[in-house]
C-alpha cells in the first residue's frame, strides 16, 4: 500500500519574508492536493494564513488544464486525468518530478499576472543554473527548456513546466521540474500541446542531482525572485 500524504503532514518552515515552506516526502493524491490548495489560498485572500510554497511528487497522472486538447491526450487508460482550473494543457505528473505549489497574495507584491508568470520562469532558470544547466523560455512555448546538441540541430527538450491559477490576486497551482520522472510517461499525452520537441530532465542531462538538493535549489532561487522589500517608513 502507498502511504500518501497531504499538506498537513508535513512541518511549517516560515521563511524571513513570511513564506511558509512545506515538504510532503510522501506522494500527495491529485484531488487531495487541489482540495487543500483552494482552502489555503481562500485563508491567503482572507488574511487569516500565510503565503505557503508547497514542495511535494504526485503519483503517475496526467493533468488537463482549461486549453486542454482531447486530441493531445493519446493513451487516456495508462493513468488518471484529471480536469484542473490551472491554465496550459495536458501535462504529466508523477514520481521523480518536484511539483512547487505556489500560493502568494499578489496584492501585496505585483498584481500582473504576465509579471508573476515571468517571475515563475525566472525561478526556475535560476534554480536549474545552481546545477550549470542553462534553462531558457520559448515564445509561444510555454515553460522552461534546454538545448540538446547531443540530440541533433535545432533540438530543444522541455525539463519543467508552468501552470498557473489566481482568484482574488492569490496564486496557486504553479511549477514542475522533472529531476528524474519517468520520461516514457509523458508519451501518453502531448506535453503542453507540443508534439515538435522533447522531454528531458535534470538525471537524463546526467546529473544525479537528489530531491533535497534541487529542494535546496528551489528555495535560495525563490528568495532572489519573489522575496518583498521591507514597508518604506
Amino acid at each position: 500500500m502507498v502511504k500518501t500524504a497531504s499538506l498537513s503532514d508535513a512541518p511549517q518552515t516560515p521563511a524571513p519574508q513570511g513564506v511558509e515552506w512545506r515538504i510532503s516526502d510522501a506522494p500527495v493524491p491529485y484531488d487531495v492536493a487541489v482540495a487543500e490548495m483552494e482552502a489555503r489560498a481562500a485563508a491567503i485572500a482572507e488574511g487569516t494564513a500565510p503565503e505557503l510554497v508547497w514542495l511535494l511528487e504526485h503519483p503517475p497522472l496526467y493533468t488537463a488544464g482549461t486549453s486542454a486538447d482531447e486530441k493531445d491526450l493519446i493513451a487516456p487508460d495508462r493513468f488518471p486525468v484529471h480536469k484542473t482550473g490551472r491554465g496550459g494543457q495536458y501535462t504529466y505528473h508523477g514520481p521523480g518530478q518536484r511539483v512547487a505549489y505556489v500560493m502568494l497574495n499578489l496584492k501585496n507584491r505585483k498584481p500582473d499576472v504576465r509579471a508573476f508568470v515571468a517571475d515563475l520562469e525566472a525561478w526556475i532558470i535560476n534554480t536549474l543554473a545552481r546545477f550549470n544547466v542553462e534553462g531558457e523560455v520559448r515564445y509561444g512555448r510555454v515553460g522552461v527548456w534546454v538545448r540538446r546538441p547531443d540530440k541533433g540541430k535545432g533540438r530543444e527538450d522541455k525539463i519543467a513546466a508552468i501552470g498557473v491559477r489566481i482568484r482574488k490576486w492569490v496564486t496557486f497551482h504553479g511549477i514542475s521540474i522533472n529531476l528524474d520522472p519517468e520520461l516514457d510517461h509523458f508519451t501518453g499525452i502531448v506535453p503542453c500541446g507540443i508534439s515538435q520537441h522533447g522531454v528531458t530532465s535534470l538525471v537524463d542531462l546526467g546529473l544525479p542531482v537528489s530531491m533535497p538538493e534541487l529542494d535546496m535549489a528551489l528555495r535560495d532561487a525563490f528568495d532572489e525572485i519573489f522575496s518583498v522589500p521591507p514597508p518604506q517608513d
